[in-house]
């Protein structure tokens, strides 16, 4: 009787979500091993373009920062 009870759901996972699972896992697995794309390369490379001139900007803020107000770090770091 508790045999019937579990047979129903592991029949149900094996027809219908394991070869869903493996279908959706190795997909992945060779998406994966192709790497980026031109595109998604290109847009790496524009957000560490974009990363780099964020800290040039930073930089001279805190330049402008400790020129103006010496002690800025210190009030703030609390």
């Amino acid at each position: 009787m508790d045999l019937d009870i579990l047979m129903a759901p592991i029949i149900l996972f094996i027809i219908f979500v394991a070869p869903i699972w493996l279908i959706l896992h190795y997909r992945s697995k060779r998406q994966v091993s192709q790497g980026l794309t031109e595109e998604e390369f290109n847009l790496l490379n524009e957000l560490v373009d974009k990363a780099d001139k964020m800290t040039q900007r930073i930089g001279t803020l805190e330049s402008i920062l400790d020129a103006e107000s010496p002690e800025w770090r210190q009030r703030h770091e609390r």
